[in-house]
């Protein structure tokens, strides 16, 4: 996508009525888009800078900027369910992915949370994503081509079951977002270099229950730590400032973990576990 602050031809557009519904398309020489109340001509929008108000034959007015990354993500095809924008930006700030980071994920889905570790390790990073259905993997494709212009050479997309992966070098990340994370801990300790952070995004206490076990059963990683984020807008008119009654609430956990030197145990855990928590009452 274009950064320079001006529409270009294949560019994504967003366009924003008084209301607050939003539209968005690519901008095509040649092409109108129309409403309801008359069109747009796509040519008279290229040139036009971010922040212009654009108007239809008939009046109607759009304020114009290119969408955000979080606009983007949530209005792109799916073949899967996405990883919300909260949740991508927790994952890359927990699971610390900078700039040259070699990042390995599993689960790629549509693409979205593939978007956003590309953009965090920057052109020096690498992004080695390992998605088991191949239409998944064709539309999230599709979707991390068109926002970044085909530009990604520094992505690798491989349709097959992580554990059936071989990797020539050592990851500084591995990122899971699939039903089954316990059974890929192995694979993630091999894959890690030692101080290496492990995330998995699940949906449900189930999974999490399941990951967590199987991280300190592993003896490779760190006490693993889980999290989830709950997002809530607010509403501001003057002095009636007030949440707003929706809200992002639960969409998935976050559970992660580092892996330790090869050879060296895990430090005891301290702390007493609490009643029936492992299935046995204690007296």
């Amino acid at each position: 996508m274009s950064n320079q602050g001006f529409f270009a031809e294949g560019d994504r557009i967003q366009l924003t009525d008084p209301k607050g519904k939003l539209y968005s398309f690519t901008i095509t020489p040649g092409k109108e888009w129309h409403t309801h109340k008359g069109w747009i001509t796509h040519d008279d929008l290229i040139g036009m800078p971010e922040g212009s108000v654009v108007s239809t034959t008939a009046g109607l007015k759009f304020t114009a900027f290119k969408p955000l990354l979080a606009d983007y993500v949530l209005t792109m095809p799916r073949g899967a369910t996405i990883v919300y924008p909260k949740d991508a930006a927790m994952i890359i700030g927990l699971a610390d992915v900078f700039p040259g980071a070699r990042v390995l994920e599993a689960g790629v889905g549509s693409g979205a949370l593939t978007i956003s570790l590309l953009r965090a390790v920057g052109e020096n990073g690498t992004v080695h994503s390992v998605e088991r259905r191949a239409d998944f993997a064709e539309n999230a494709r599709s979707n991390v081509s068109h926002y970044f212009n085909d530009d990604i050479s520094n992505w690798t997309l491989t349709v097959g079951d992580l554990q059936d992966q071989s990797f020539e070098s050592e990851f500084d990340r591995v990122i899971l977002d699939m039903l089954a994370p316990w059974e890929c801990i192995d694979t993630a300790a091999h894959a890690l270099r030692p101080g290496g952070v492990f995330m998995a995004y699940v949906a449900t206490t189930t999974q999490l229950s399941a990951t967590a076990e199987a991280i300190k059963e592993d003896g490779r990683f760190t006490e693993p730590e889980s999290s989830e984020t709950l997002v809530r807008g607010w509403h501001h008119e003057g002095l009636a400032v007030r949440p707003q009654q929706r809200m992002i609430g639960h969409t998935g956990f976050l559970i992660q973990s580092r892996r330790m030197a090869p050879g060296v145990e895990v430090l005891a855990r301290r702390r007493r576990p609490s009643k029936g928590a492992y299935g046995v009452a204690e007296e």
